[in-house]
This record gives structure tokens, sequence and C-alpha cells, in this order.
């Protein structure tokens, strides 16, 4: 930048002597020299821009910002500004001032051919600048309120996520020491207890953090960069919870992690599909959200990028809410309001859906990291930086209520959960509970039951029928019918699931079990289509148990006449014994029978209870 023409000659010889000061980093000394080059010339516009330039070097925005804005308002026109341009514009974008950034950045972009490069890069400003003048006039009812001080009892705590029920919290914390650790507390009624270290298995003086848990909370995938026996510089880690133990941690291996940086896992609901952010090769941008799924070998297939959500900028902290559906991340490169901004995209049958920006509040001018949205779709949790007294960074978390606009595109989820225990001993099972979309006989969601505890937690999705089967071997499967065609908000139930032995103690009744996944039209005995889940799974129990012979009953309620209802109930239950024939099961091994009406579960004084009685149940010969 050369003086310009005609100006103040003392003016001009402190201008060069601040210049060679810049140039030799001599920060006061250029600053008191640029000073006094524009007292002796007010005039003088490349002096107030080189002296922008060193409040910016000396990290004082306010000051850079004053000066720039004079330099404009003296020569708008002149080249020398295009620096003052830049500046002006990214700091308004940076406060968030957008509206009053657009004039700068409309300016500043007339100074280059259009469709350039360097056009083309403060078009991108200019749609921040227009996008989040938009957003700031529509703003959407967020009330955020800090979660429970017992939990915030770190400098910092960030990164939250949470079991289904939303009963359990984990996140990272930054200890004084400056060692970041993964805490947990458990909801106590109304409160939260005070943070305990996950396990001194996954704790180290090393640092771990940005955790991931299955619905369950039994699942959990997090990040280490150092300590530990890796590939990169960052790698995911895996453990699994049996009772209250946590197991040594394990390295994901060489599918998941690479001599690239590996960190912010999200698991799925099930904890059979893992989402993760990589700078490794053949991606998008540089740091890319990249997917992995659980081969029922129950090793990882290799990930994959997923290119439509991905721009030449970078991404961060994907989450899958529990429907499996919907992916909220952070990206610099979808159109936002700068910095890092928040986004939602859908699973669709055709693939991934556009990215929603979420709006404003919940994305400003400012980066937002990451979001987690329970299960219900009612509320999010977050965490948010703030500056202390003391000029360092501290992070709170804390939850808001999703606003109603974003609630409409999150499909909420039910969940499921409760023990799976013998049904004599009342001992603990460990079981596997699976639940299958009726409509189309596939597999929505498997879960083992904890073996020390019985405990499970399954998601169940709103807006279908599903059948939830419960298996522990030498037990009778139990078989579950769910239907949410009619149900909109996600609801949490508790469900204690007994299994009976396939052989009682001596001298106990037979096992027996109702399929309650077998349908057919009033008053007919055909078999409808969406019965085939539950019929395949009484195949297989018998292909599994082969010495094992039942009888198939059919029953009816008191409606229809008593001689009708007999046929009835033999029939369905020949239709099944057919079934089972045709499937391969040795006749010899299956018979069937009609009890009518004779044998009611419930008295037939209401629907609720003449649908219990029309059952299909079948016990151990």
């Amino acid at each position: 930048m050369v003086p310009g023409f005609g100006q103040n000659k003392k003016a001009v010889e402190l201008y060069k002597k601040a210049v060679d000061a810049l140039g030799n980093r001599q920060m006061p000394q250029a600053l008191d020299l640029f000073h006094q080059a524009v007292e002796r010339d007010t005039g003088y516009t490349e002096a107030y821009v080189k002296l922008g330039q060193v409040y910016e070097f000396m990290r004082q925005p306010d000051q850079a910002f004053q000066i720039y804005q004079r330099a404009i308002g003296q020569q708008p026109d002149n080249p020398v500004t295009s620096l003052a341009y830049q500046s002006v514009s990214a700091y308004l974008l940076k406060k968030g001032n957008y509206q009053s950034a657009i004039p700068y950045i409309e300016r500043y972009q007339q100074r280059f051919t259009p469709n350039s490069l360097q056009w083309k890069k403060v078009d991108r400003l200019l749609q921040t600048a227009r996008f989040g003048a938009q957003a700031v006039q529509n703003p959407l009812a967020v009330r955020p309120q800090p979660l429970a001080a017992t939990v915030q009892a770190f400098p910092s705590q960030y990164f939250p996520v949470l079991t289904a029920d939303e009963q359990t919290l984990v996140y990272t914390v930054l200890k004084p020491e400056g060692d970041e650790d993964l805490m947990v507390s458990t909801q106590k009624g109304e409160t939260w207890s005070p943070p305990v270290s996950i396990s001194p298995q996954i704790n180290t003086v090393n640092n771990e953090g940005t955790p991931t848990l299955s619905a369950d909370g039994r699942t959990l995938v997090f990040t280490a960069c150092q300590g530990r026996t890796g590939y990169g510089s960052c790698d995911l880690y895996i453990s699994h919870k049996t009772g209250d133990t946590w197991s040594d941690p394990k390295n994901l291996g060489p599918t998941i992690n690479t001599r690239s940086w590996e960190s912010q896992p999200a698991l799925s609901a099930d904890g059979r599909r893992l989402y993760f952010v990589s700078d490794r090769n053949g991606g998008v941008g540089r740091r890319d959200i990249w997917c992995s799924e659980l081969g029922d070998d129950g090793e990882w297939k290799t990930p994959y990028n997923l290119k439509s959500i991905n721009t030449p900028f970078d991404e961060a902290s994907p989450f899958i809410h529990a429907n499996g559906l919907s992916l909220f991340f952070a990206s610099e490169g979808h159109m936002g309001m700068g910095g890092y901004d928040l986004f939602v995209a859908d699973s669709t049958s055709s693939g991934w859906s556009n990215p929603q920006n979420l709006g404003y509040p919940i994305n400003t001018s400012d980066d937002q990291a990451a979001l987690f949205v329970s299960a219900n779709g009612a509320r999010a949790y977050y965490s948010q930086e703030q500056s202390a007294s003391d000029g360092k960074q501290r992070s709170k978390l804390y939850v808001f209520e999703l606003p109603e606009p974003l609630r409409q595109k999150v499909r909420p989820v039910s969940y499921l959960k409760g023990m799976v225990a013998d049904a004599r001993t009342k001992k603990p099972l460990n079981a596997t509970i699976e639940l299958i979309d009726l409509a189309t006989n596939k597999l929505v969601t498997r879960v083992q039951s904890d073996p020390q505890t019985g405990q499970y937690t399954a998601v169940l999705p709103t807006g279908g029928e599903y059948a939830l089967y419960v298996v522990g071997p030498g037990y009778l499967f139990k078989s579950l019918s769910f239907d949410f065609t009619k149900k909109h908000e996600g609801e949490g139930l508790t469900m204690s699931v007994p299994l009976e032995p396939i052989k009682p103690t001596e001298g106990g009744a037979p096992a027996k079990e109702t399929l309650n996944n077998i349908f057919f039209e009033t008053g007919r005995y055909d078999l409808a289509d969406k019965s085939r889940t539950e019929l395949d799974r009484l195949v297989k129990f018998l292909e599994v148990n082969p010495d094992v012979k039942i009888e198939v009953s059919g029953h009816t309620d008191n409606q229809g006449g008593v001689a009708n209802n007999l046929d009835l109930s033999k029939k369905r239950a020949q239709a099944v014994v057919d079934y089972l024939a045709k499937a391969g099961v040795a006749p010899a091994r299956i018979k069937s029978a009609g009890y009518g009406e004779t044998r009611p579960v419930a008295p037939n004084t209401s629907e609720e209870n003449r649908k219990l009685n029309r059952r299909i149940e079948w016990k151990i010969l």
C-alpha cells in the first residue's frame, strides 16, 4: 500500500516508519506511529487501514472496526479500503449484526469480477448475512434452562448424551487440572444426582471425551487421543456395561480407526450403527461425517461417507435421533449464520433429505457445537460456552423444550423397558429382544437384556404395527404386539417379561404362551399376511428345539354362538398347524385343538377383554 499523493510529508514519514515497525512485529511502536500519522493528516486513508490492521494483530477487534469504518467513510471507492470492507463485514457477521453487514458486503463484492473465485467467496458472506437477517426476524420460541447446579460441578462440561428414558446423563467434563473425563449423573425424581466418574476402566489421567450411548445406556463409544494403543491421532473406543460394571474399552479397530483423525461418535439407539467424524481420505471436505454398521458377525463394516450431507467445508458432532431417521449435525458448509450451525436431515427411501438449518436462536453467529434430542422429541440438551470474570471460557449444560416447528420434523419414538426373568424362579435372564415391523417383516431393532439384572430398553417407533420378540435359550419365546398407527407422541412403557422354561420343574404345569401377532379377519380362519412374522418365529423355535412337541390351540370370546365359536377356534388352530407343516415341521410334532369360548382369560365384559380371549396359544406337550 503506497501513501497517497498530496499527503502531509511528516505524516508520510511517520507512516513509513510505522510500516517498518509493523514488518518487524513491533506492534506497540507501529500503533503509536500510525496514530501520529493520522493525527498529522486526518484524511490519510491508507494510514487508517494499516492502523486497523495493527489493532487486529493485537486482538482488539472493536478498535479495528471503528478505524476501518472511518477509512471507508473517507474513501468508500478507493481500492485501499478493500481490507477495511472485508474486516468490517467479518466483524458485523461475527457480532450477529447481519442487517448492518449487508451494505458493506455488497460494496465489497462490487470490487471483483462477477463469478470470479473471490466474488464467489464474498457472495457466500452475503448469503450468510441475508440468511442471518431473515432468521433473526423470525425467531423460534426457545427458552434454554441450565441443568441442575449439581450437574455443573466442573469448570466446563459439554457433549451431553442421555438414555432413551432420560434417566441417565453422560457428559464430558474439563477438570481444573486440565484432564477431560466422562461423568455420569442419574435422575432422582425431579433432580439430578451429583456426577461421578463413569468408570475407572474408562477414565484415565489422559483425556476421554465426546461420548455416545445406546438407548439402554449399556453400550458406550468415546474418543481418546493419547495414552492408549491406537491407529492415529484420535481413535474411537467401545465399552459394554454388565450390571454396574463397564468392560475395559476396546479400540474399534482398523476398519473404523485409521492413521487419520476419528472423533465425535454417535450410536444409533440399538448400538448397531455408528456415525463419526474423520479427516480420512475419500471425503467430500476435510472433516466429514462417516457411517458404519455392525454386521451379524459382530464386526463393524467398512464406513461409508455421507456424501449428500458433507460439504467441502467441515462437518462436526453428528447425533442420530432414537428414531433412526433424524440426523442432527454441525456444519460450516451449509447455509447458516456464520461459523458452525446445527442442521437436521432425514433418512428417506431415496437417501438423505436436504439439511435444514435449525434456525435462530438455536443457531447464532457463534459456533454451535452439538445437540442431543430426547427420544420423545420434546427436549434438546446442549452445552454453551460463556466467558467468566477471569477471562477464561466456561461451558455449562442446558436444556430447552423443542419448539413446535422443529418438533414436527422429529418423528418421536417410545421406549419399552423392564426386566426379563424366568417366569417360575424370577431369576434375571440374558435374552434377545427384537422389534419387527409387521408391514415389511423387517427387523427394526435388536437389543440384549443385561445378563446380571435382566434389564432391557428397546426403542419403539411411532406410526406403525410392530411385533416384539423376547428370546432366551431354553425358554419359549414371548411375543408382544404394539399398534402405534394412531399414536403420535412418544411415551415410555415399562413391562417385565417373564419367559416360560421349555422344561418346567418336576410336577409343574406345561409351559404355554400366547401368539400375540397372529391375525384373522373377524369370523374367518384365513391367516392374514402380517401373521408370517410370528409363524416363522415358531418354525425357527421348533427347528432350534428338535425334541419339542407342541399343541396349538384356538380360543374365542363369547360372541357369535357356542357351536360357531368352537368350529372357528378349531379351524384357526388348524390353519396355524398347516402353516408349520408346510414350512417343514414334522406333523407328528404339532397338533391342533379348539376350545371355543370355554377357556377365557378375562371376563367377556368389554371389547378389550374379548380381544384377549380371541387368541392362539401354544404349549409344550
